[in-house]
């Protein structure tokens, strides 16, 4: 149980659907994370890039990625996340990971699906809400495409930690700065986004822009933005968020109302 949580996130190119070759090099990003970090977070679909061929790449919850992530969380005894393609009774999901040092996962499907690039003919959406606790921090997980609904991530039970995952390309990289700095002011929680950089196999460039904004939607990176392959270190404090809630209860006068998935 801790008050401070230590993250790093890492922002990389991706190779095109070579699992394989994504886990060798995260593998050594991985390994050579600073000792005492608490959570480790990669991009979305960080085995392939952000591809549609899911029959293609896809793996099972009994894989060899979520086999190699358990190893490496106990290893370096922190949690890894990121979202990997997998197939699930039957149907595809882009499928958010977390996997603690004791080997314990737990999963978030993206609820949001990329019409733009017909990821809701490939994908089944997910509609379960998730929050995560880990190490005293309640931590809700999305991935890319939720980031523009803000409805999905609203703060009803008081989260600590919003965390994206993403594919966000660089012409539309200005409302991933943009609203990932709303969705931590309006929940009044951290907000962190971890994307890639380089082109996928589809010739779209990612820049990276990977960030972490407090409460108050201040940056806590000391660089930012970042447009190449980089790991980025953050320090989170939860005496940050108890005390700017005490003093802006404004998360108290939200209207209140139900989320029914679609």
């Amino acid at each position: 149980m801790s008050a401070i949580l230590q993250i790093a996130l890492i922002q990389s190119h991706l190779a095109w659907e070579n699992p394989i070759q994504n886990r060798a090099v995260f593998e050594q990003k991985i390994k050579a994370v600073k000792p005492k970090t608490d959570l480790i977070i990669l991009p979305e679909m960080f085995t392939t890039g952000f591809t549609m061929n899911a029959a293609e790449v896809a793996e099972t919850m009994n894989g060899e990625t979520i086999k190699w992530l358990q190893e490496l969380a106990k290893e370096k005894e922190c949690a890894i996340v990121g979202s990997i393609i997998i197939q699930d009774d039957g149907a595809y999901y882009n499928r958010f990971l977390f996997v603690e040092p004791n080997g314990t996962i737990q999963k978030y499907d993206k609820h949001q699906l990329f019409t733009l690039a017909k990821e809701d003919e490939v994908f089944s959406a997910g509609n379960e809400e998730v929050i995560v606790v880990y190490k005293n921090w309640k931590i809700k997980p999305q991935i890319c495409y939720d980031l523009r609904f803000p409805v999905w991530a609203r703060n009803t039970v008081e989260y600590d930690l919003l965390l994206y995952v993403a594919s966000w390309p660089k012409p539309r990289i200005n409302a991933w700065d943009v609203l990932l700095q709303a969705r931590a002011i309006e929940n009044m929680s951290y907000c962190v986004g971890v994307n890639r950089v380089g082109l996928d196999g589809k010739g779209y460039e990612y820049n990276g822009h990977s960030a972490v904004y407090d409460v108050l939607g201040n940056s806590v990176l000391e660089e930012n933005p970042v447009e190449k392959e980089v790991v980025l270190y953050a320090t989170l404090d939860k005496e940050h968020i108890e005390k700017t809630r005490k003093k802006l209860p404004f998360l108290q006068d939200a209207d209140p109302f139900r989320i029914i998935p679609k």
